[in-house]
């Protein structure tokens, strides 16, 4: 049992290896009950690798990560009900193409969490009002834009009434049209106090929204601070030198 002093996230010296390859690096991070880290770097770097071990996705070889007091590299962890209160939203959108929206929503409350079918849909249909999609819930994914399938994939989450949710470049394989109204539901919530943990190349979300920016680079974490700090007075010179480049592409 956590208590209300201890983070909601707790990573301890993480250590990661792909056969040789060693792309955690003693990793140490603490995120707070409602905070907003963002998690930035080159692309390598080992943050989708991170995030993907905070929800068991992934395994690792050392250290130790502890959400809302449990241990997740314990072997008595109860994985499915490690991940009702640890949502997920990845790159792709990872919909069931067979099943509309609602019951994309619907699956893992039935499953999982034991909802009847009433009480399934409609917490399906608060999160579909919520995310802007009240009138989608009967179309098929294919019927959906980008950014729409994308909503989807967050209410699907949000259905588990997670503690945390953890986004993996979640507007990256977007068309720039489409990535503002997936940002808009993330930064609501931010102000609704979801604790988030948030990988992403999206600049503008990170320095207005994050508590805390962190950045990685060749599987360490080399800096992590506030917002403010990190854009504008970062003393790490690799830091600086990815801003740089995503900030001002091509010298411009």
């Amino acid at each position: 049992m956590r208590s209300s002093a201890e983070p909601m996230i707790a990573v301890r010296n993480l250590d990661k290896y792909y056969g040789r390859f060693h792309v955690l690096r003693s990793c140490t991070l603490d995120v707070a009950d409602g905070e907003v880290v963002v998690i930035c770097g080159p692309s390598g770097s080992g943050k989708s690798t991170l995030i993907k071990c905070m929800n068991a996705l992934e395994t690792f070889d050392g250290g130790e990560i502890v959400i809302d007091g449990v241990s997740v590299g314990d072997p008595a962890c109860n994985l499915p009900k490690l991940r009702s209160k640890v949502g997920m939203v990845f790159q792709q959108f990872e919909l069931f193409p067979h099943l509309d929206v609602e019951q994309n929503i619907m699956l893992a409350q039935r499953r999982v969490l034991g909802r009847s079918l009433k009480e399934a849909r409609d917490r399906s249909r608060q999160l579909l009002e919520r995310v802007g999609l009240a009138a989608h819930a009967l179309k098929y994914p294919s019927a959906l834009s980008g950014g729409q399938q994308q909503r989807v994939a967050i209410a699907r989450g949000l259905a588990m009434d997670p503690k945390v949710m953890l986004f993996d470049e979640p507007t990256s394989s977007l068309d720039p049209e489409m990535i503002g109204e997936v940002l808009d539901v993330m930064i609501q919530l931010a102000r609704d106090g979801m604790t988030m943990v948030c990988v992403t190349h999206e600049m503008g979300f990170a320095r207005h929204v994050a508590s805390s920016v962190v950045f990685m680079d060749e599987g360490r974490i080399l800096e992590q601070a506030d917002p403010a700090t990190f854009f504008d007075h970062t003393a790490n010179e690799r830091a600086r030198r990815f801003l740089d480049n995503v900030l001002h592409p091509s010298g411009l």
